[in-house]
């Protein structure tokens, strides 16, 4: 079953978020980084079936074919058959017949020839449901620059202009590498006879959507991860024999995936291959390299430059960097694949301590940044750090290869640059929020007081039950003039989600201000500070976030955003059963990088950025109210005279004198919009009494109050005296 198209929109003061309610249990979200030929946006995400992947924004389908798949193949006309109706009995099953049984259906979808400039929000176009039969825990994608389906083709591999190409891992055990078109079904291709007539005539791997899925062997465990990158064709010259080095030569680009599982004390799975043979379905595919490690990973990633370089974080508190096509030592024997059978370790980074414990700081995410050439590492405690690898910061020079190092420390790896994001110092210190909850030292011994007696209040014991995340973003030529990147980090929750707008330009601005003395994150021009995104629990509703992810603005209605307001790129939050699309409002004063942004906005721009209620007046309320504002004497209103005030005729029985008298100051009008029923309340209280017989006395009204001071304050003299005084009225 696919989501909701149509997204439930809730608009804050700093963002605009829009909410799909999925029917599974989301594990997994992940985004294409190259566009469908039409322009959309793939995001795909794993659930408890399967998977499902989503086309957001690009050309529509065109109506007429909408309506066509709507009434199906196989729909019959409700009621009479029209007068100018032609059947023909003779030719129907005979043409039918082989498209449905004999022949295969060639789907040739047709789309509009714009974009849809009048719609507020890219729309899902197109949904489509792969079904595995198993939960799918995990997805990976290539690490491309995100890029059009034209220059998809990296290093001579056309089929990346035609094909998505990314892994996925079930609950069973297996690894699944997929390639499906770009370009999406259409509705007559998702409404074929053949698809109904049995249940899993569209389950993944029967090819009905022109997919193919190879199967990655060898795990006995599920995978906790995955990654992949693509190697091109010259790097595979491992052969001292011509005759291999020519084949190889000549051979495609191969797809190397990689996965970490719990097998063992820990084990890291490669596989490799050809990037033509994932084309052919069916296949089956055993590692080339098996590495059995003293720990668990916790996340793994490709080096976006280097491909042979694989980013290890090690559950117990370090990052270290796997090298699959450098042997460990020299072999005896030539292996007849292009990879040894042993990779080796380069380096390894380690955090630092918590104080005041003995042990180190556990490391919620690593991630690659600067084209792989330094990673950007997220904390538990809320700290974040950069280890400057290749000397791309304005410091540090270069660590292989160079005079200098990057990286300094052994016992523990010295950032180049570190800070805390923002609302975390509960987690470094939590006895002094605590203490600060309540005044007083005595805490009475309940249940609930001596469980948070007995609970660690500081050190890794705590600090290993939170969760997050780094995600890192490529951001195209056209939107930056140099190719910069965007970060997403989140710690905890919903509540703790920050943007990076650019690395770079960030990582260069804390240098500097650290020179300086002090460093603030959230101040400062865009570029150089991180965002943090405010009420991403209205978009959730009451989910809590179990990941996130990123979508490049590079592409607004056709034309390429400038990223000169809001973010570059759209937040992609994942709740536990729903997906919300988080965009920065472009009308929010500061988000404009380098100033502030004051442009205006049109009636119907207004009209579309409404939120909540919005007030408007009664049909029959007329266009004006006038009002008595004379600053002379008021003169008394006689019960005619208010009913002409309200109706607009005057009564035939007042003298023309004082009609002219009573003639009220008329106002220029105004727009009839907000809360415009508050008019009848001014004019309700501009009426004076109509009974003159009740005329108020203000001198005897004062006399009493007086009287009644009085009593009271004699009542006052005779209380805190051993005498009562008793008043007996005879």
């Amino acid at each position: 079953m696919a989501p909701a198209t149509l997204p439930r929109v809730r608009r804050t003061a700093q963002n605009t978020q829009y909410t799909y309610n999925l029917p599974h249990r989301i594990h997994a979200v992940q985004t294409y980084p190259v566009l469908s030929p039409q322009g959309a946006t793939i995001v795909i995400y794993g659930h408890e079936c399967g998977i499902t992947i989503l086309w957001r924004g690009g050309r529509r389908f065109k109506p007429e074919v909408v309506q066509e798949a709507g009434r199906g193949p196989t729909a019959k006309q409700n009621g009479k058959p029209p007068v100018d109706a032609v059947m023909i009995i003779d030719s129907d099953d005979e043409d039918s017949a082989p498209v449905s049984k004999g022949g295969s259906f060639v789907d040739q979808p047709q789309f509009e020839e714009n974009i849809d400039e009048d719609a507020s929000y890219p729309q899902i176009t197109q949904t489509l449901d792969l079904e595995f039969g198993t939960a799918v825990f995990h997805l990976a994608a290539l690490p491309l620059a995100p890029c059009t389906a034209e220059d998809a083709a990296w290093g001579g591999t056309d089929i990346l202009k035609d094909k998505m190409v990314f892994a996925a891992s079930c609950a069973t055990r297996e690894v699944f590498l997929i390639t499906l078109p770009l370009v999406p079904p259409s509705p007559l291709s998702k409404a074929r006879s053949e698809l109904q007539e049995s249940l899993l005539a569209g389950k993944a791997g029967n090819g009905k959507w022109g997919e193919t899925m190879t199967l990655l062997a060898g795990q006995a465990r599920h995978s906790d991860g995955l990654a992949m990158t693509l190697i091109r064709a010259k790097a595979l010259d491992r052969s001292k024999s011509t005759e291999q080095s020519r084949s190889e030569s000549r051979a495609l680009p191969r797809v190397i995936v990689a996965a970490h599982s719990l097998e063992a004390s820990g084990t890291l799975h490669l596989w490799g291959v050809p990037l033509e043979d994932s084309s052919k379905t069916g296949q089956r595919i055993e590692p080339f390299q098996t590495e059995y490690l003293p720990r668990p990973l916790t996340s793994i990633s490709f080096n976006p430059t280097h491909s042979n370089q694989l980013l290890c974080n090690v559950s117990s508190g370090a990052v270290r960097i796997y090298d699959y096509a450098l042997a460990s030592m020299p072999p005896d024997d030539v292996p007849a694949g292009p990879f040894p059978s042993q990779g080796s370790w380069l380096i390894t980074f380690y955090p630092p301590f918590a104080r005041p414990s003995a042990s180190r700081k556990p490391i919620l995410a690593a991630s690659w940044i600067a084209h792989g050439r330094a990673i950007l590492v997220l904390l538990a405690d809320g700290q974040w750090g950069i280890w400057d690898i290749d000397g791309v910061s304005p410091q540090g020079p270069a660590l292989f290869g160079k005079s200098g190092s990057g990286i300094r420390g052994d016992a523990v790896t010295d950032f180049n640059v570190s800070g805390y994001v923002e609302g975390t110092s509960p987690l470094r210190n939590p006895a002094s929020q605590r203490a600060s909850g309540g005044n007083s030292d005595f805490v009475p011994m309940t249940p609930h007081s001596r469980r948070d007696a007995l609970a660690p209040s500081h050190g890794p014991e705590r600090l290993a039950s939170v969760k997050g995340g780094i995600v890192v973003t490529t951001l195209p030529a056209s939107t930056t003039a140099t190719a910069d990147e965007s970060a997403a980090l989140w710690i905890g929750g919903a509540e703790h989600v920050f943007v990076i707008p650019g690395v770079l330009k960030f990582w260069d601005a804390q240098i500097r201000k650290g020179a300086g003395g002090g460093v603030n994150l959230f101040s400062g021009a865009q570029p150089t500070r991180m965002v943090r995104l405010s009420d991403l629990s209205v978009g959730l509703m009451g989910e809590r976030c179990t990941g996130v992810g990123a979508i490049v603005r590079f592409v607004e209605n056709g034309v390429a955003s400038s990223g000169s307001e809001g973010l570059p790129v759209e937040l992609l939050v994942c709740g536990e059963t729903r997906l919300v699309i988080v965009r920065e409002s472009e009308t929010v004063v500061g988000t404009k990088i380098g100033g502030v942004v004051g442009r205006q906005i049109r009636l119907d721009e207004r009209a579309k950025e409404n939120s909540a209620i919005v007030v408007y007046p009664r049909p029959e309320q007329p266009s004006s109210v006038a009002y008595n504002l004379s600053v002379g004497p008021r003169r008394k209103l006689s019960r005619p005279g208010i009913e002409g005030r309200f109706d607009g005729s005057p009564p035939a029985d007042i003298p023309a004198q004082e009609e002219i008298e009573q003639r009220p100051l008329q106002l220029p009008s105004r727009p009839r919009s907000g809360f415009a029923f508050a008019d009848s309340l001014n004019a309700a209280a501009d009426v004076e009494q109509q009974d003159e017989e009740d005329e108020r006395d203000v001198e005897v009204e004062m006399l009493d109050i007086m009287e009644i001071d009085r009593e009271l304050d004699a009542m006052d003299s005779g209380r805190g005296r051993g005498r009562k005084k008793v008043i007996f009225d005879s």
